[in-house]
This record gives structure tokens, sequence and C-alpha cells, in this order.
């Protein structure tokens, strides 16, 4: 099987000491390429340079929610300047917060309205995060109009999802699918089309749950296209051949790169 893992940090910090063995795991496991989402300004040049060295690793260029006190408005500018200069497969990950106190929502909004517009100007996908936040989310993409992207990890209802596969956005699930008590989550992988899921593993975040607590990497990601098809009742090569042309179809990554 081939599988496309569409949200790995792979430029964190904990992969420093081991990241060619990393890889190696991954593509032993199947994982043969991986979108590689940035969360500010100051990393993006490590990002590509991770990405630049390795087969298979595509980076997106983005300022996360989470780090507003590291963001400036300025930014933004020198977001564009790098959409057009390193042609990257997403922008992202860009989104909203509302989980986290003391993330101030305006700011949020500014910086994630600003990306989308990127996106929409440069014909890009958006990797979103939209924790507690997906209505606000869905919002925001309808006012910029003429978008398409992933809402990774995500936690929202049916009904949000519907919402977001109308506005032409995959959803991206990963470890906390595995895990027994996320019954919505569960019911939901079990049951929407195939044609609107992306995998992800967000390493190395997310654990699933055969190694909870430790740190995640791109190779689980076979857990987590396991408990999908379980749940599902279907092939793990079926699930893993429609999950990986939706990522290639997405982010414009071909078998071949």
């Amino acid at each position: 099987m081939v599988l496309v893992d569409s949200h790995c940090h792979l430029d964190a910090a904990e992969f420093d000491a081991d990241r060619h063995a990393v890889i190696a795991r991954a593509q032993a496991s199947g994982v043969t390429r991986q979108i590689v989402p940035a969360v500010d300004a100051a990393h993006w040049p490590k990002l590509r340079d991770v990405c630049s060295h390795s087969t298979g690793l595509f980076p997106a260029y983005g300022l996360h929610p989470m780090y507003l006190d590291v963001h400036r408005p300025e930014h933004l500018t020198q977001l564009r300047e790098w959409i057009e200069r390193e042609r990257p497969v997403a922008i992202g990950e860009c989104g909203l917060d509302y989980f986290v106190e003391g993330l101030d929502r305006d700011t949020q909004s500014l910086y994630f309205e600003g990306q989308l517009r990127l996106a929409r100007d440069f014909d890009l996908p958006v990797v979103v995060h939209a924790r507690r936040a997906v209505d606000a989310v869905i919002a925001a993409i309808r006012k910029t109009g003429k978008l398409r992207g992933v809402v990774h990890s995500y936690s929202g209802s049916v009904e949000q999802a519907r919402q977001l596969w109308d506005l032409g956005f995959l959803i991206g699930l990963g470890g906390p699918v595995t895990y027994d008590r996320a019954n919505r989550l569960r019911q939901l992988a079990g049951t929407m089309p195939l044609e609107f899921l992306l995998l992800e593993t967000d390493a190395p975040d997310q654990p699933d749950a055969g190694i909870r607590g430790q740190r995640n990497e791109p190779a689980r990601l076979a857990n987590v296209l396991a408990v999908i098809a379980q749940l599902r009742q279907q092939s793990q090569t079926d699930i893993a051949a429609v999950t990986t042309a939706n990522a290639e179809r997405l982010f414009g990554i071909g078998q071949n790169a």
C-alpha cells in the first residue's frame, strides 16, 4: 500500500536527532510522501531545508494560530514572497483556536483571513487548524470564497463536516480516531464518504492509542488506517488507495513526486 501523511511536522526539534531514521521507517511502512506544514515565519527556512534534503517531503508555509506571540503583520507580506519564490504545495498551518485561553480571537482572524486570501490569490489549498472553532472557520472560508483545502485533526460534528465538503474541503483524521472513547469521531470515520478523507499523524503530536504519551511519527499512519478500515469494515488497501488519491489531487503531488 502507498500512503500519504497529509499532516506531519517533520521539521520539529523532536526529530532533529533521528530524522533520517524516522523517514526510513515511514517509507518502510508505505508512507512515501508527507505534507509538512509550518507554524511560524522563523522556522520556514528550516522546514524548506528539511524537505529539500529528503524525497517525498512537501512543504506548506503559514502562520499557526497558537503562535500569535511571535507573529507580526509583516509576516503576511513575507509569506506572499515565500509562496512566489518557493512554490509550496499549500498554505498553512493556519486557522483558529478557541480552546487555548489567551489567544485573541480578532488577532487570530487577522492572520487566518490574510492567509485565506493568499491561498485564493495563488490558487493553493489551505491546511487548516480548527479547535473548538469549526463554525468560525467555515464562516471565514465562505467569506473569502474560491478556496479548497483540509481541516486537519478534525473534531467537529457530522453536519459541520458536510458544510466543509460542500465548500470543497476535506477532513484529516489521525491518532485521536484510534481511541475507544472518541465515539463521535469514530462514528464519522466509519460512515463518511471516502472522497473527503485524508489520513494524517500530526507527528510528533497526537500519538495513536498504541503509543499513548510517546512521540508520534509518520510510520504510525498505518495504525490509523487499520482502525479506520475496521470501523468501516472495508479493506485497508481500498481505503489507502482512495485517501492517497485524495491527497495527490488536493496537493498536486503525483505518485512519482
